[in-house]
């Protein structure tokens, strides 16, 4: 199928498209008159790849996973896979860090709200009327 058809049927841009391929996440045929022509995988790789890029991870990141994944021996498998672990285990700690500080944050701002609340309603019942 050419690069618009494919487009079409899995929403990522014709630009997205020739980026994932200038990054070697999927794979592309070539015509004898220059025309990219993809196969049905190429379907299922860029959702791959709109998912891994729904999660936060870069295109680097995703290189190196769909390297782990589609490794045809067990020795690039375990190289591959052993680095993205260790990557995926990092970036999970970094997340967790990140809903920690969020958290704190949320939970000071709830209690100035609170704050603010009780004293504006203090403030209401304090005035007299003229």
């Amino acid at each position: 199928m050419k690069i618009s058809e494919l487009s079409k049927r899995t929403g990522a841009s014709i630009r997205s498209i020739r980026y994932y391929e200038q990054k070697n996440l999927i794979t592309v045929f070539r015509l004898q008159n220059g025309y990219r022509v993809y196969d049905e995988t190429a379907i299922d790789r860029i959702k791959q790849i709109k998912a891994y890029l729904s999660l936060g991870l870069t295109t680097e990141q995703i290189e190196r996973t769909l390297n782990c994944t589609d490794s045809q021996t067990l020795i690039d498998a375990t190289r591959h896979c052993e680095n993205m672990l260790l990557e995926y285990e990092s970036y999970l700690q970094e997340i967790d860090d990140t809903i920690k500080k969020l958290t704190g944050i949320r939970t000071e701002l709830n209690g100035q709200i609170q704050s603010m609340k009780e004293s504006l309603k203090q403030d209401s019942h304090s005035v007299t009327p003229l």
